[in-house]
Parts: C-alpha cells; sequence; structure tokens
C-alpha cells in the first residue's frame, strides 16, 4: 500500500472501527497525521489544535482495524489511557505481523465457498 493509498482508504473510513488494516496502512496514515499536524503547527497552535481534532478519529479507527489484524479487539486502545506504559504497549502491538484469518487461503485465492 502506498502513502497516497492509506491516506485515501483511512479518511474514506473515517470512523469505521470494523475490519483489518495492514502495517502499512496504519504507519503511512500515521505519518501522514503527523506531517499535517506540525505543518499546522508552524502557523498556529490553535490550527495544529483542530488538525489533531479532525484526525483524532479517524486515528484511532485505524488503529483499532491495525489491533485487529493482529488478532487484538479494539478496546486495547485503551492502553493509551496509561501514561507513556500504554503508547509503549500499543506501538509493540501495531509493529507486529498481521495473521492471516481463520477462514483465508493461504495462497491468497478465493475458496469454493466464496470466503
Amino acid at each position: 500500500m502506498t502513502f497516497q493509498e492509506a491516506i485515501r482508504v483511512c479518511l474514506n473510513k473515517y470512523a469505521e472501527f470494523n475490519g483489518r488494516a495492514s502495517r502499512p496502512e496504519f504507519w503511512w496514515f500515521t505519518l501522514f497525521v503527523i506531517l499535517i499536524t506540525c505543518v499546522a503547527s508552524i502557523f498556529s497552535h490553535a490550527l495544529a489544535g483542530l488538525v489533531t481534532l479532525g484526525t483524532i478519529l479517524p486515528q484511532l479507527a485505524v488503529g483499532a482495524r491495525r489491533l485487529h489484524d493482529i488478532g487484538k479487539s479494539g478496546w486495547w486502545l485503551l492502553f493509551l489511557l496509561i501514561p507513556f506504559v500504554g503508547d509503549i504497549v500499543l506501538i509493540i502491538l501495531w509493529a507486529q505481523p498481521g495473521i492471516a484469518p481463520a477462514n483465508a487461503d493461504p495462497t491468497g485465492s478465493q475458496t469454493a465457498s466464496g470466503g
């Protein structure tokens, strides 16, 4: 997934907490959020605050989808409420490789049942 694709997918799934997000999708979108927040803060702290408010929901949604991709519940995002330690725990989890869905064909092709 490219940088532009990740941004497009995450903004299209603005508040979609169901499903899965690959590592590239999550990390490219996170980089995008960091970059636009930094650029906005150059102009005004108020503008940076607005950018943060506008991107917090899609960032949480892609974080939950990323957790689903590694087989964890989105409720693990509550670790963000624990200063420092929660961030570290989630960064480690978000960096883990995804797991294949239980009904997925390891070859990547569709099964006979269409699943």
